[in-house]
């Protein structure tokens, strides 16, 4: 039976009308968007009408870049963001071990490079704040760690690997060997809840789809079983997923996997000085960072994805590991053809030290860049830890958005979370307000990167728009301030909108208290 629902006396984000304040969907999907005398002559044949009271209603955001498991782990672990010195995070973790029984403690989010002594806590220090217990702490660009003793005595490959350093600092190889020995001891049914944690912190964003970037080295297999289970039994955010490994065609096969993309890493992070420059690092000049793959794996990977029917993609920060990519691109598409190779819509993520002559390249190619404005709040600018690790010039000249999207790059915008929280309107912020004002988007632009951006993505070119024929994926938002062309105001000092309730295909995924009565399929 079909199900009409009429939204109206508000604020609607559409191309189907300049200024609509009224919706109308039917079955998941928009059946009308207008004006207020149109939404008259709707009224009475809708089962339900909703009155808008000025809110605003938009796409859905997509969060390009997310790692489920992790950010609901994180979310029930120990939080180091923020913290001021060593001795602050070494007191924080006793007082966390005191209060859990877990079988390994799990942290998050410390970040050295603000510290008046710039070195992480040892593992004899962990094995005393953690009473012995195998204890994981991650660098807030989660490319480095801390360990202690125990988990190293469980998994003793962690100290033979490369990355290891004997004070506990965890990179590279072993770095991926710890977390891979951290996660496996946390339960299945631990993780199947972190990840409902996720989503549900996801449809109270206003997040209707996200990329969950799944990988050998930071997840497991079974979380997409996980998503399954999850699928059937409540309604939240849909799930694009992504598993980074070579040559794994079946895996992707049998998971749903639209790539063997996302965190395939080419290189690591600017804040753990793993990720790879063409120039030394300004505060290490003995260090350029590693590569993780080889130029003739790279290609092979564009080439054996393209004829798979599958997209390809890589994480990649640095300037020498994005050269290398480049020219990976350039010699499959001379392999395989440059219309396949367009037409299998292969992505590449972070993307931020491109230059002109990369961004041609990226752009003739059809490359989609899914990009973190976040990381620009946090750590961009002349005083931040980008500048810091490669001095104030290299780091100005980070994530020009604007000069990705003049070159014809796709851009996604996503959160990389837990790195950063799940946000859209942050993002879209971040994006409008780079600390490097010519690399900004304008509002409108970063909104759209952030919606519609993420469903060209993964090669859905009609998501994200509220109009006649599509999804019924929206979200409705409180904004205490005026609109300003139709958007909240996005100045730092004011506050974002507030999600009041997010649909997904019809179904309503989130309502807040209070906000839009009962939740139930539209």
């Amino acid at each position: 039976m079909t199900r009409r629902t009429l939204l109206r006396r508000g604020v609607v984000h559409t191309p189907a009308h300049p200024h609509a304040t009224a919706l109308a969907t039917a079955n998941g999907v928009v059946s009308w968007a207008g004006d207020e005398a149109g939404a008259d002559s709707l009224a009475a044949a809708a089962d339900e009408v909703i009155d808008l009271d000025g809110a605003l209603v938009t796409a859905a955001f997509v969060d390009s870049h997310v790692h489920l498991a992790q950010t609901g782990l994180a979310a029930t672990s120990l939080s180091l963001h923020g913290v001021r010195h060593r001795d602050e995070a070494i007191r924080a973790l006793a007082e966390h071990a005191g209060r859990r029984g877990d079988a390994v403690l799990l942290g998050f989010g410390w970040d050295e490079a603000g510290w008046p002594d710039p070195v992480p806590p040892t593992r004899f220090e962990l094995d005393r704040a953690g009473g012995g217990r195998p204890v994981y702490l991650a660098r807030t660009d989660m490319h480095s760690a801390v360990v202690s003793s125990a988990l190293v005595e469980r998994f003793p490959t962690i100290a033979t690997a490369a990355g290891w350093d004997v004070d506990g600092r965890v990179e590279r190889d072993a770095h991926h060997q710890a977390r891979v020995a951290a996660d496996t001891l946390v339960t299945r049914g631990m993780r199947e809840d972190a990840i409902r944690r996720a989503l549900r912190t996801a449809a109270e964003q206003g997040i209707g789809l996200v990329h969950e970037m799944g990988a050998p080295h930071l997840s497991q297999l079974s979380d997409f079983a996980c998503l399954d289970h999850i699928a059937s039994s409540q309604a939240l955010p849909d799930v694009a997923r992504y598993w980074g490994e070579l040559e794994a065609y079946d895996v992707a096969h049998d998971i749903g996997a639209l790539g063997l993309a996302g965190d395939l890493c080419v290189d690591g992070a600017i804040g753990s000085r793993t990720c790879a420059l063409e120039q030394p690092y300004a505060d290490a000049p003995d260090a350029r960072g590693h590569l993780y793959l080889e130029p003739e794996q790279l290609h092979e990977h564009l080439v054996g994805c393209t004829r798979a029917g599958l997209q390809a993609g890589f994480h990649v920060i640095g300037d020498r590991a994005l050269r290398l990519v480049v020219e990976a691109l350039g010699s499959a598409a001379a392999e395989v053809g440059r219309p396949a190779l367009c037409a299998a819509r292969h992505r590449l993520e972070h993307v931020e030290m491109p230059d002109a002559a990369a961004l041609s390249v990226l752009g003739d190619l059809g490359v989609v860049a899914s990009v973190q404005p976040a990381f620009d709040a946090a750590w961009g600018g002349t005083r931040g830890v980008y500048a810091l690790r490669l001095g104030v010039e290299r780091a100005l000249g980070m994530n020009p958005f604007a000069s990705m999207r003049a070159a014809g790059v796709v851009l996604a915008l996503g959160s990389d979370s837990p790195v950063t929280p799940l946000d859209g309107w942050a993002g879209v912020r971040a994006a409008s307000a780079h600390r490097t004002a010519p690399h900004s988007l304008t509002t409108q632009e970063a909104f759209e990167a952030h919606t519609r951006g993420g469903w060209q993505a993964i090669g859905r070119d009609h998501g994200g728009v509220l109009r006649a024929g599509c999804a019924a994926t929206y979200a409705v938002w409180e904004v205490e301030d005026d609109l300003v062309d139709r958007f909240p105001d996005l100045t730092l000092s004011r506050a974002l909108p507030a999600c009041r309730r997010t649909v997904v295909r019809g179904r309503v995924i989130h309502d807040r208290q209070g906000g839009m009565g009962t939740p139930q399929d539209d």
